[in-house]
C-alpha cells in the first residue's frame, strides 16, 4: 500500500528547495508614511515571533539608534529582543541592528534599510520602499538586481 499523496513517497519527486527571496514593502498607509521605522518594527516583530535570527542593516548610527528606541516603545504588548551590534551578546540577540561600519555575519533574514542591494548568504531580504515616489527609483533597480541573481521577488503594499 502506498502512502497518502500528502505524505509523499521516498521514490517520488522531491519538493524543490526554495531559493532566496526578496520582499519589497511599499509604504502606503498613513501610520507608516508618518513614521517609516514603525513598519521596520512590525517586520522585526514578525521575524522575532517566527524565531528567525534577523539582521537589520541601518543606513547610519542615527537610524540605528532611532530604531533601537522605537523597538522598545512601538507596541505596549510586544517585546522584540534586539540590540545595536557591538558586544559579546550579538550572536545571541534575535534581532541585531548593524550600522555600515560594523562587520557582522549575515543571518537568515535581513531587513535592508541601506542604499544598495544586500550581498552575502541569507535566505530572505526585506526591503522597505518609501512613500516618496522620487525615492523609489533606486529600489526599482534593486528589484531588478535581486531578480537577476535568481531571487523570488515579491511586492507588498503596506
Amino acid at each position: 500500500m502506498s502512502p497518502p499523496a500528502s505524505l509523499g513517497s521516498s521514490h517520488g519527486p522531491r519538493s524543490p528547495v526554495p531559493g532566496p527571496r526578496a520582499d519589497f514593502y511599499l509604504i502606503a498607509k498613513p501610520r507608516f508614511r508618518d513614521e517609516p521605522l514603525r513598519l521596520v518594527c512590525e517586520l522585526a516583530r514578525k521575524a522575532h515571533d517566527s524565531g528567525k535570527p534577523t539582521l537589520v542593516l541601518a543606513r547610519d548610527r542615527d537610524q540605528a539608534e532611532a530604531l533601537d528606541d522605537l523597538l522598545w516603545a512601538f507596541d505596549d504588548d510586544a517585546y522584540v529582543a534586539h540590540q545595536i551590534a557591538g558586544d559579546e551578546e550579538d550572536e545571541l540577540t534575535p534581532v541585531l541592528i548593524a550600522t555600515p561600519e560594523m562587520d557582522v555575519p549575515m543571518r537568515p533574514l535581513v531587513i535592508n534599510l541601506r542604499d544598495a542591494a544586500v550581498e552575502g548568504g541569507f535566505e530572505r531580504v526585506l526591503e522597505v520602499v518609501p512613500a516618496d515616489e522620487s525615492a523609489r527609483e533606486p529600489l526599482r533597480e534593486r528589484w531588478k538586481q535581486y531578480r537577476a541573481r535568481g531571487f523570488d521577488v515579491t511586492k507588498h503594499d503596506m
